[in-house]
């Protein structure tokens, strides 16, 4: 941990942030990634689409778009990590540069696109999970459409055929801000169908279970929207159709307090520190329209354990990060858990999931 905060942190802060992306999955791949050296305290276990979680820090989407280095990151003592987007077919995004530091900000703006290397290569790479000799963490694929496709529920159906038989989880991503029309697939027509795709071609796990299905929505949502989606979660997962919502992608709003703004104006989903605010009041509004009764994952600027419980607080069982892993590196993880531990006992509780919840108590 101390080599990456004197030497590898520096180095990639000097390069394209893409490039130090592409450098740091190939230092994963070989073997170059720290191992947490701490067993989970088990009060932080929480059970929760019907797995034990074994901490409730999880990697968000974004970071293994190709399903390389799950094993690795899961090693660094998340308690899950999510890989992709992937969508059917392979694509190469969006034209470069299209990924922007905002260090003073604590924040990134991306308009990557979706690229990947298609089903076909996560199915490969996934394979791997077939010995589970050493399960590692708890695996989530997330899924997309291919920019060109005219027909969202066969991409989305498609996904999760190639893909579900390997997948703990599987989430329905339609908030992306960098797919032409993908955030219009968040209304409930549009939706039930993907999802009704999604469970026509979902396989059984490892597990030998059918793998729950999150939606992952967008922060910029209307009160309407979130009215919406809340009583979609509801009847879906009384029907077998949804059974959770990561809240939230990022976001294409920018806060009038950026600091960095000659990269501010740049086109894309902000993520990082200045989505904080945002992100957990949409959170905390989904979990009261949805009585505490659907599971919720909330993402966006957690950068320490006082944003993590504050997460959990607001409604969510578990918790993504990834920018702030970015500024801060693995060693972030060890310090979360520690802290989030700590805010929890200060307040009297004995298992992390007690705390879900808790301001509307």
């Amino acid at each position: 941990m101390m080599l990456f905060d004197t030497i590898i942190r520096p180095f990639l802060a000097r390069l394209d942030p893409e490039t130090a992306h592409r450098l740091t999955i190939r230092a994963l791949k070989s073997g170059f990634g720290p191992t947490a050296a701490d067993q989970d305290d088990p009060r932080l276990a929480i059970r929760v689409l019907g797995m034990e979680f074994p901490n409730p820090i999880g990697l968000a989407a974004g970071f293994d778009k190709n399903a390389e280095v799950y094993g690795p990151m899961g090693r660094i003592g998340l308690g899950f990590v999510e890989v992709g987007s992937i969508t059917p077919l392979a694509q190469p995004g969006n034209p470069r540069p299209r990924l922007f530091r905002l260090p003073a900000d604590r924040a990134v703006i991306n308009r990557m696109g979706f690229n990947n290397d298609g089903a076909e290569t996560a199915r490969m790479n996934l394979e791997r999970r077939g010995d589970r000799s050493k399960p590692g963490a708890i695996v989530g694929v997330n899924l997309g459409k291919n920019k060109t496709s005219e027909d969202a529920a066969a991409d989305y159906g498609t996904g999760t055929a190639k893909l579900s038989e390997f997948a703990d989880y599987l989430v329905v991503n339609v908030s992306s801000p960098n797919t032409p029309g993908l955030r219009a697939l968040q209304s409930t027509d549009e939706l039930l169908r993907i999802i009704e795709a999604v469970k026509a071609a979902k396989k059984p796990g490892l597990s030998g279970v059918l793998p729950p299905v999150l939606v992952k929505v967008a922060p910029d949502l209307t009160d309407e929207d979130i009215a919406d989606l809340s009583a979609f979660a509801l009847t879906g997962q009384e029907h077998g159709l949804v059974d959770g919502l990561i809240v939230s992608n990022t976001t294409i709003t920018r806060p009038d307090d950026l600091k960095d703004k000659a990269v501010a104006g740049e086109a894309g989903g902000l993520s990082g520190r200045p989505l904080f605010a945002r992100s957990t009041e949409v959170l905390r509004d989904f979990y009261r329209r949805t009585e505490g009764r659907v599971p919720l994952v909330g993402v966006g600027g957690v950068s320490s354990g006082a944003d993590a419980y504050a997460k959990i607080r607001a409604g969510a069982s578990l918790v993504q990060l990834y920018t702030a892993l970015a500024y801060d590196g693995p060693a972030l993880v060890a310090t979360i858990k520690r802290d989030l531990l700590a805010a929890m006992v200060s307040d009297g509780f004995t298992r992390i999931g007690s705390a879900v919840g808790a301001d509307h108590r």
